[in-house]
């Protein structure tokens, strides 16, 4: 191959040319270099579970993989090969492959995936091994994967690879690689899906029906939260990506359903950090007849299960220490919080001494936020990444609160409360507003607040007022981030971490 082979207008490096100069020499050997299917019989991790203390040989298998280590010795090799379950050796000989099948061995790469059939044997060494009898090339690769070193301990014979992909932002950009070369990492997001699926066994066991509602909506609503916003072409229509669930499961709840739940996409233009991605998953359930005390002991019920069954017990490591979700959750109200652990009594406070003690916080732009706003400052800089353990912090101001029940004998603040875990908010969950006229008046209030700047405050959503003239009875809702609950059951310190492919800046 010469120097001029390109792909899409990129210039291949030399590892690549030669990488495409084995391509043709396959081809004209009559080898495919992308085959279309392979008939594998086991994984690694079953075919090395066949040849038990008992047995000095195996039965036949067939298995495939991605090779991740090749050792060419003269007439045999020695590869490993890698795929969900784990890693199998496999060996090869000149002679029981012939000269002409076995010299395809030099045109195979660190990284090609091949198909191997053979039967299970012992090396002197104790290591289970298959050896091959014929072997298929699956998929060639060009590109050579970030593959690490690896090192076995010598006492107990353990095998670690460590990944040669240590740039984060190739990483993040180039996920197909990272989880090719990181079975660690592969391994978050099998914790993932474990804790998705039981989030829905624990809530399809209690009676609820998962539903699903539109992703793209006239008006965004159910959260404090600036929109992504898109044009629809024919009805001529402005349209918003929703920024949570919540007005149309509970316009479910007025149609008689009972008790709701969606896990699915939510969407915020807002800034990017470690624990916020613009297109996030969100969890949210709504169930009639239950307030907000209902639903924090099912919260508490709901945890414990999900952590159970993604992590085997209800302890996670968080930073070196541990977060107990077995431990029964602490439960403090929003102004105690910051009294006991800020060393603020927001009560003896009125607005301006308010809004100085957030100024001195190094807090910009207080003139425009409201006492709830301001409250809420307060609380995320002094209370909030002192809270590890799961902890309810609940009575929120109203004005924090426009979608939730004023508190029984306090009409100032709101049945709501919020789970915080490792420092971060998990949860949020109310006694659901029922009542139109409040639900109006609340909502009108939210519009002088964005009228003044607060480009957060909840519109004035017409359609759901008029659901709510219908009749909904109490309700019971609650959010959750899924993201977010990952990260603290993998003890992940960036939610790109457990988001397959998560928003990046273009190259």
């Amino acid at each position: 191959m010469t120097d001029g082979v390109k792909d899409s207008g990129r210039e291949f490096g030399r590892v690549e040319r030669d990488r495409i100069a084995k391509i043709e020499a396959l081809r004209e050997a009559g080898v495919t270099p992308w085959a279309y299917s392979y008939d594998r019989t086991h994984s690694a991790t079953e075919a090395l579970a066949l040849l038990t203390a008992d047995l000095e040989e195996g039965p036949p298998v067939r298995v495939a993989g991605r090779v991740v280590a090749l050792r060419n010795m003269g007439k045999s090799t020695f590869a490993h090969l890698a795929d969900r379950s784990g890693r199998i050796q496999v060996y090869f000989q000149l002679g029981s492959l012939g000269e002409e099948v076995y010299r395809t061995l030099d045109l195979l790469d660190l990284g090609d995936w091949i198909g191997v059939e053979g039967t299970l044997f012992r090396t002197r060494t104790g290591e289970i091994t298959l050896r091959v009898t014929g072997f298929e090339l699956l998929s060639k690769t060009v590109r050579p994967l970030p593959l690490g070193k690896e090192e076995v301990d010598p006492e107990t014979g353990e095998r670690k690879v460590y990944s040669g992909f240590t740039d984060r932002e190739a990483r993040y950009r180039q996920r197909y690689a990272d989880f090719a070369v990181s079975p660690e990492v592969r391994s978050v997001f099998e914790v993932r899906a474990r804790a998705v699926s039981a989030i829905r066994r624990f809530l399809d066991e209690r009676g609820f029906l998962e539903v699903e509602t539109p992703v793209l909506q006239p008006l965004y609503g159910g959260a404090a939260a600036r929109p992504f916003v898109t044009h629809h072409n024919t009805l001529d229509l402005p349209l918003y990506l929703r920024i949570a669930d919540e007005l149309y499961l509970k316009r479910l709840i007025v149609g008689g359903f009972e008790r709701v739940y969606e896990i699915g996409k939510d969407f915020r233009n807002e800034g990017m950090d470690r624990s916020h991605n613009p297109e996030f998953t969100m969890l949210e359930f709504y169930a009639a007849y239950l307030d907000y005390r209902d639903v924090m002991r099912l919260t508490e019920e709901l945890l414990r299960m999900v952590v159970r069954d993604a992590c085997g017990n209800t302890t996670v490591p968080f930073r070196g220490g541990e977060i107990d979700f077995g431990a029964p959750f602490r439960v403090l109200t929003m102004y105690e919080s910051i009294r006991e652990i800020g060393g603020v009594d927001v009560e003896a406070l009125d607005d301006q001494g308010l809004r100085e003690k957030v100024r001195s916080l190094g807090v910009a732009d207080v003139q425009s936020l409201g006492r709830g706003k301001l409250i809420d400052e307060l609380f995320g800089e002094l209370v909030e990444p002192h809270l590890i353990q799961p902890t309810f912090i609940t009575d929120y101001p109203r004005e924090m609160s426009p979608l939730a029940k004023p508190k029984r004998g306090n009409p100032e603040l709101t049945e709501r409360f919020e789970l915080i875990v490792g420092g971060k908010e998990l949860c949020n969950a109310y006694s659901e507003l029922n009542d139109p006229f409040d639900q109006r008046e609340r909502l009108e209030s939210q519009v002088r607040l964005r009228d003044h700047g607060d480009e957060e405050a909840h519109p004035l959503d017409e359609d759901f007022i008029r659901a709510l003239e219908y009749g909904m009875p109490p309700t019971g809702g609650f959010g959750m981030g899924v993201d977010r609950l990952v990260m603290l059951l993998t003890d992940q310190a960036s939610i790109r971490d457990v988001i397959l492919f998560p928003t990046m800046k273009p190259e």
